[in-house]
Formats: structure tokens, C-alpha cells, sequence
């Protein structure tokens, strides 16, 4: 089961009866294929902001065990842990990427009430590659997928499931009439001609104009 957004805004909705997903903005002749996300490595702040409240808590009464008062503080602070890791809670699960048979829509929940979308024509993709580096990227199954695309690269960090997620996209983007077959030395020569852009955890764009580095 996918979010489940109703109201003002982007939204991710699953419809029972006609046992499909779609979202806002879909195109009339738009077909969604498949929905991803970060793993959840990717909101590991939310495990530090819920453990280090509470021990910071523990503190006072360890030293001062006489002293039940201070068992307040513990719990004080395991609550404030769980109001900091609900909310990177939120931004992980309503931060989604919505492929469909014609782009990819990159939804980011930027705060409670703000959020952020962008989109990709499949079809100006012109080469994908995954990499997965490390011990714990290799045990937990998380990597970074690269799309080439005529503006730039976007550059998805801590996925889940990479090669599967990689495979998928694959399919997509052949199936859009993307060139993911291009030589990869032609595809160089050309992007040393682009600015290359790059989406960040948060969804916001980072750019590097060539020129400006001379």
C-alpha cells in the first residue's frame, strides 16, 4: 500500500475498486508502471533524534538514582525523540518517485506543509547506471542510480533494492524510446558540453556551470 494524500497538493492514491494507483497531474493517456523510494537508511536522523533525547534523559537519574522525581526526564525526553522521528518519518514515507510509461516524477516532502515535485521525460534519458559501494550498502541493499539526461545527471542516493529498482527503470526508459544503448564515449563528449545538475536528499537542484569553473 502507497501514501495516501487527500486534499490541497500533490497526491499518491490507491483506488480499491478499480485496484490501480494514480496521482495527481497523471495524464489521461499516462499509465503509472511502478513507485519507489529511498531506503530507509535514508532517514537514519530520525533514529538519532528519537535515541539521543531519551539518553540525554537517562542521564540525571543514573547519577541520582535516589531521586524518582527524575525519572520524568526520560520520558520527557522519549517523547520529544518520537515528535523528531515522526517527522523525518513523514519526509522519508510522502518522498516518493512515481514512474510512469511516459517520466519519472521525483515528490519530495520538504517539511509538514511543503513539498517539492520534478519531473523527467523518459524519452531524454540517455543512459542509466546503479552503484552499490561499500560493506553496508552491499548488507542493507541500498545504492545510487544515475539518470543521463540531456540537461544533466540526476542522481538518486540510497535506494532501496537498486538493481531491481535499475532493471525496472530499464524497461521504462527503452520502452519510451530512451537512448540507453548510446555509445558511452559520445554520451561523454556530450555532457561535457551541459551543465550537470544534480537532486539532492531534500529534492533540490544542485548546478555546475563548466564555464563558471575556468
Amino acid at each position: 500500500m502507497f501514501p495516501v494524500r487527500c486534499g490541497t497538493g500533490e497526491r499518491l492514491c490507491y483506488n480499491i475498486l478499480m485496484a490501480k494507483l494514480s496521482f495527481s497531474g497523471q495524464h489521461a493517456d499516462e499509465t503509472l508502471l511502478f513507485v519507489f523510494r529511498r531506503h530507509i537508511i535514508a532517514m537514519r536522523k530520525g533514529f538519532y533524534g528519537l535515541l539521543i533525547p531519551f539518553a540525554i534523559g537517562s542521564i540525571p537519574f543514573l547519577i541520582w538514582q535516589d531521586n524518582v522525581a527524575l525519572l520524568w526526564l526520560p520520558l520527557i525526553g522519549f517523547g520529544v525523540g518520537v515528535i523528531l522521528f515522526l517527522y523525518q518519518f513523514m519526509g522519508w514515507y510522502f518522498s516518493v518517485f512515481i514512474v510512469t510509461d511516459q517520466r519519472i516524477r521525483q515528490l519530495t516532502q520538504n517539511s509538514i506543509f511543503g513539498h517539492s515535485v520534478i519531473d523527467v521525460d523518459l524519452a531524454k534519458i540517455q543512459n542509466i547506471s546503479y552503484n552499490i559501494s561499500g560493506f553496508w550498502s552491499d548488507i542493507l541493499g541500498y545504492g545510487t542510480i544515475v539518470l543521463q539526461t540531456i540537461v544533466g545527471d540526476m542522481v538518486i542516493n540510497k535506494v532501496a533494492r537498486p538493481v531491481e529498482t535499475y532493471n525496472k527503470l530499464s524497461e521504462a526508459i527503452h520502452a519510451a524510446g530512451g537512448n540507453v544503448d548510446q555509445d558511452p564515449d559520445q554520451l561523454s563528449d556530450q555532457n561535457a558540453k551541459k551543465n550537470q545538475i544534480k537532486f539532492d536528499d531534500k529534492g533540490s537542484i544542485q548546478e555546475e556551470d563548466d564555464n563558471a569553473t575556468k
